[in-house]
């Protein structure tokens, strides 16, 4: 398991450490906030075009070598820029890392859940949280220490090196895992399973975790701001969220494993405590904003491993890869919208009020999650 959790810290490292420090670049590279954004843009766009469709490649040809090969084009879309050291090569270095990232992000995430068994999905689903929350948490951090030390280039340069680390080890470590038999599907049959609670429940919660987590990356800072708070206080709130989702997966998988928490009880609590964050930011001052980020990252913490073990309990295996890379489109549109819903409710009103529209969306969704509830038809076995 240890080259997945890898593999999930390389994907969170590569998109939050090159992007949290893009806007440090020269004139040359970055000409006006329009430039910014598409830059920012092109890592998650390719994931969102790509992971469904890599997602279904990995169930047709195996989950390993879609892995390995997304492993593989991330170190060479990385070492692109290092040789290239253009800005013009930048957005395709970048675009080759989203589309790299687009493989072996779901690929990773069907092979926790074929390497373990059922009974240990929860403690398998969040450890891989876990390590993937520590790339989201040192990115910026170790990124801005490498721009600092060496440049885009040398930033550029160590995630080639350490994508072509990781590669090699999968390869060496993960063991090969077959394709299961799968039964024809029309796309009629993949609307019906898109339309299924069993799948739509646990993505929908998913996308609302993702969407709690960037607007508090991206908003707490701003409410600090306007409450007199240094850079140094808004910034370690935004690590007390990370480091309260990344201690907290690991223990949501353990009592979903041991028979303590069910998942749509953990996803309701999870959405409510996330909720309750997103409203503690109106709170003026350090209290809001530390309450915020404490309440954000323990929901989302919740929410994240038993969603994707849901996930895994109710898709036959020979459609993990199909299912995870949904489930992915999902959380990256959460990861999009949020930011977008609360924005555009604070330009026509204020950021309270942009706050508060996502704590009641967020408030609901126990409500559909508890009375859409039934058992999943899907099976571990195939189908």
């Amino acid at each position: 398991m240890w080259p997945l959790y890898a593999a999930g810290f390389t994907t969170a490292f590569g998109a939050h450490g090159i992007a949290a420090n893009l806007g440090g670049l020269s004139p040359d590279a970055v000409t006006s906030v329009m430039v910014l954004g598409g830059l920012l843009a092109l890592y998650d766009g390719a994931e969102v075009l790509l992971k469904p469709l890599f997602g279904a490649l990995a169930d047709r040809i195996g989950a390993r070598p879609v892995l390995l090969g997304g492993l593989a084009a991330f170190a060479a879309a990385s070492a692109l820029y290092v040789l290239a050291d253009s800005p013009g090569w930048l957005w395709a270095a970048r675009l080759g890392q989203g589309a790299a990232a687009s493989a072996f992000s779901p690929s990773a995430s069907a092979l926790v859940a074929r390497l373990n068994p059922a009974a240990r999905h929860g403690r398998a689903f969040g450890s891989y949280g876990f390590y993937k929350s520590i790339g989201y948490t040192l990115g910026p951090l170790l990124g801005g220490v490498l721009m600092w030390v060496g440049g885009l280039r040398l930033l550029f340069a160590v995630l080639a090196v350490f994508g072509a680390a990781v590669a090699l080890w999968c390869a060496f470590a993960v063991p090969h895992v077959r394709p299961l038999p799968r039964a024809r599907q029309t796309v009629v049959d993949v609307a019906r399973r898109l339309a299924e609670p069993a799948f739509w429940r646990p993505t929908a919660a998913l996308a609302g975790a993702s969407a709690a987590l960037s607007v508090g990356v991206g908003f707490l800072p701003v409410s600090g701001r306007a409450a007199g708070l240094g850079t140094v206080a808004t910034g370690a709130a935004v690590s007390v969220l990370a480091a309260c989702a990344a201690i907290v997966q690991p223990r949501a998988g353990r009592a979903l494993d041991a028979g303590l928490l069910t998942a749509p009880a953990g996803i309701s609590v999870g959405l409510l405590t996330t909720a309750a964050g997103v409203a503690c930011a109106v709170l003026p001052g350090l209290t809001g904003v530390l309450l915020a980020a404490v309440l954000i990252g323990i929901g989302t913490g919740l929410i994240t491993p038993l969603g994707f073990a849901a996930l895994a309990a109710s898709t036959p295996q020979a459609r993990l890869g199909r299912t995870m890379g949904a489930a992915e489109l999902g959380r990256e549109l959460g990861d999009a919208g949020g930011p977008l819903l609360v924005a555009g409710a604070a330009t026509l009103t204020t950021l309270a009020h942009g706050y508060a529209v996502l704590a009641v969306l967020l408030a609901t969704g126990p409500v559909i999650v508890l009375t859409t509830h039934r058992r999943p038809r899907g099976s571990h076995t195939g189908e």
